[in-house]
């Protein structure tokens, strides 16, 4: 995602904090990170973003094919010091 996207998505998050949660995965492993999604997701408004933290470098590939699967739309993925950070927005 490119910088104004993230700042987009910041913004979203501070002027409308309902359409925006995080889901703090780190330090568990396979399946867990996507289970926890799909239960965390179900809080999220349509068309709110849910922002996956994670340790398992099993997600960079599991949390995209899980929002894609699952009819979600998969914003973006970054890394910073070991923690995956993953958007996803819920369509449905």
């Amino acid at each position: 995602m490119y910088y104004h996207q993230w700042k987009e998505v910041n913004a979203m998050a501070t002027t409308n904090p309902g359409t925006y949660s995080t889901l703090d995965a780190r330090d568990t492993f396979c399946p867990l990170p996507v289970i926890r999604a799909q239960r965390a997701i179900q809080d999220v408004p349509i068309g709110g973003i849910l922002e996956i933290l994670a340790t398992d470098d099993g997600s960079v590939g599991d949390i995209p094919a899980w929002a894609r699967n699952v009819g979600h739309e998969f914003l973006t993925y970054s890394l910073d010091q070991s923690v995956h950070r993953f958007l996803v927005k819920r369509l449905q």
